[in-house]
C-alpha cells in the first residue's frame, strides 16, 4: 500500500463540506460533480448503484424535492488522509410544509472514499 498522501486532511473536509452543501442546496449537478465517472454508491437498503448515471438516479427524489426540502447537519467527522477515507455522521431534517410537525428526522452516517478529488465509493447507514 502506498503511503503517498494525495489529498490533505483540510482537502478532505473541505470536499466533504462542499458535497453536503450542494446536497443541502439540493442541486443535482453540483453533487454529481463529485463523484468519478465509475462510482460506486451503496445506499443505506443496501441496493448498490454503479456509475454516475446509476448514482444520479439513486438521488433523484432527495434532490428533486420528491421528499420536500432537505438540511443535512453535520455531527461528527473522521479523516484518513493516507487512504482518502472519511466517515462523516450527519442527521437530516426533511421538511414538508409549515411547523414542527411536518420535519422528518433520520440520523446516519457516510463512508466516503476519495481519489484525486473525486468520490469512488460513498456507503450511507441510516438510523430511523
Amino acid at each position: 500500500m502506498s503511503t503517498t498522501i494525495l489529498q490533505s486532511r483540510a482537502e478532505l473536509s473541505d470536499l466533504v463540506d462542499r458535497f453536503v452543501d450542494a446536497f443541502n442546496r439540493q442541486n443535482m449537478e453540483d453533487v454529481m460533480s463529485f463523484f468519478a465517472e465509475q462510482a460506486v454508491y451503496k445506499d443505506a437498503s443496501g441496493k448498490t448503484h454503479e456509475g454516475k448515471a446509476a448514482i444520479s438516479k439513486a438521488f433523484k427524489p432527495v434532490l428533486d424535492g420528491s421528499i420536500g426540502n432537505i438540511l443535512f447537519d453535520g455531527e461528527d467527522r473522521f479523516i484518513d488522509e493516507e487512504t482518502g477515507k472519511v466517515m462523516d455522521s450527519w442527521t437530516l431534517h426533511m421538511f414538508r410544509g409549515e411547523g414542527a410537525e411536518k420535519e422528518r428526522v433520520m440520523m446516519g452516517l457516510d463512508l466516503l472514499h476519495f481519489e484525486k478529488g473525486k468520490l469512488v465509493r460513498k456507503i450511507t447507514y441510516k438510523r430511523g
